[in-house]
């Protein structure tokens, strides 16, 4: 009797004691997202929130309108909107959740479960009786491996927290990129139109020449076509220029009348020197988030492996305690009697002796080592990659700002000063201002190539979208630009 009693003591009190020793609070709702808000604030610079009541949705939807009551959005306000904003990111974090939620389930699966039950018959003429029934049951082979459990829940925890880090830099990263793409966009299109009105001024001449005689049909032609070409590239230059826009608007999470915002119509300034990455090798492998989740899975394989190993045999132990009291009378009196026993139940798979189940955590653990390899490998060529794209980009971009558009301005005071001594045609000195216009569009998007080998250099280091090294060249439209915004 006293060992029964042990044991039934022991199947409700040690699975307390275990799940006591947890330290990490699994059921607070916003468990974990503290640690991951720090982790990706470090490399974007941000606040982001994870909206779960009508209380913070109204708290956010007050800092976006406010954010958005700027005359003209500049990239760290468009950042700072979407990571508020953004409906994406807020699913990402509910996975965060979900994480936590599983862990916490995991630490309350070695609680006991309990049941009671009362019976009883009142017959005249006969005897009555009452029966009391009760029953504790615990699992022991989940007791005995509580400590593995909550380790593995306890890693794909720390997982889903660097992965919701990841997906709030990525999508900084990508806004970034979406906001120079659409200033870059539309500052082409001011210098396309500027070209389309040299075209159409060059066209007009030449068919007022040719109506006088002076001027060949093949010659006119070439000015004719030229326009025409130039204005449907205008025409494509500003269709793109509102597609790169829209671009920016969905990763800003905005819509209705949120829409009409401006952005700059030119990219910021070249800065007057390079951030200093030498080690950005050594420093992408010490921070990428993706590395370290690729660590935890490595980890977690681990630990599912040892978890299969010690369950391959015997899959399931219970420990189940009963208590039964009946109570009936008879003759006048009642008469009592009580009885406890204890039983242990577990299955053996005969025919499976779990190697099956022991070689498939043996290759999952080779797979997750070799992808491990490969990202570290991969992470240290795009962290090469990133800075050298940087540095090469600044270096190009300065060389069509200090080298090739000064000599284009030159030329173009050259022309002018022959054009009114008489000395060049009218078409000499508009081909002149065509070519430079040409020009300065090569060193906008030399520019904005170098902001975004910029913006890629925070994901090469911490983890997340990286996008292209080097981005088309984006152009776009028929009509003037705005002077004041898009």
């Amino acid at each position: 009797m006293i060992t029964r009693h042990i044991r039934l003591v022991s199947a409700v009190v040690l699975p307390l004691v275990a799940a006591g020793c947890v330290t990490t609070d699994y059921s607070a709702k916003d468990a974990g997202f503290m640690n991951a808000s720090a982790k990706s604030s470090e490399a974007t610079g941000k606040q982001t929130v994870w909206v779960q009541n009508r209380q913070q949705a109204q708290g956010v939807q007050g800092r976006v309108k406010a954010l958005m009551a700027k005359k003209t959005i500049d990239v760290e306000t468009a950042v700072q909107v979407a990571l508020l904003n953004n409906k994406g990111l807020q699913a990402s974090y509910a996975d965060l959740g979900e994480s936590a939620a599983d862990a916490w389930q995991t630490q309350l699966s070695v609680f006991p479960t309990f049941s009671v039950g009362l019976t009883g018959i009142a017959t005249p003429g006969l005897e009555a009786y009452r029966v009391l029934e009760g029953a504790v049951a615990a699992n022991i082979l989940a007791l005995a491996t509580y400590d593995k459990n909550i380790k593995l829940a306890d890693t794909r925890f720390r997982q889903a927290q660097l992965n919701a880090a990841i997906a709030t830099i990525s999508l900084a990263a990508e806004t970034r990129r979406a906001w120079i793409n659409a200033v870059a966009a539309w500052e082409n299109v001011a210098y396309l139109n500027q070209a389309k009105a040299a075209a159409d001024a060059a066209s007009e001449l030449a068919k007022k020449i040719g109506e006088a005689g002076s001027m060949p049909k093949a010659d006119q032609a070439r000015e004719h076509v030229f326009y025409a070409e130039l204005t449907g590239e205008t025409a494509k230059a500003r269709l793109e220029a509102k597609l790169a826009k829209e671009e920016l608007v969905r990763l800003m999470g905005l819509s209705g009348s949120d829409i009409d915002f401006q952005i700059p119509n030119r990219l910021p300034s070249l800065p007057r020197a390079l951030i200093k990455r030498d080690d950005i090798e050594a420093e992408s492998i010490h921070k990428r988030m993706d590395l370290q989740v690729a660590r935890l899975e490595l980890q977690a394989t681990a630990q599912s492996y040892k978890l299969e190993d010690v369950t391959r045999i015997v899959t399931d132990i219970e420990l189940v305690g009963t208590y039964e009291k009946e109570r009936e009378r008879e003759d006048g009196k009642i008469l009592s009697d009580v009885s406890k026993t204890a039983s242990l139940e577990f299955r053996i798979p005969i025919f499976d002796s779990g190697q099956a189940r022991l070689r498939k955590g043996e290759l999952a653990y080779m797979r997750a080592a070799n992808q491990l390899a490969e990202l570290a490998v991969n992470a240290r060529s795009q962290a090469r990659s990133a800075y050298l794209a940087y540095k090469s980009n600044y270096d190009i971009a300065r060389h069509y700002r200090n080298n090739v558009l000064p000599l284009r301005n030159a030329i173009e005071e050259q022309s002018l000063l022959t054009y009114n001594g008489m000395i060049t045609s009218t078409f000499e000195l508009i081909a002149d201002t065509r070519e430079k216009i040409d020009s300065t569009i090569l060193a906008v998007n030399a520019k904005r190539d170098f902001w975004l080998a910029e913006a890629n250099l925070a994901p090469v280091i911490y983890g997340g979208s990286t996008g292209s090294t080097a981005a088309e060249t984006e152009v776009a439209s028929a009509e003037e630009a705005p002077a004041g915004g898009h």
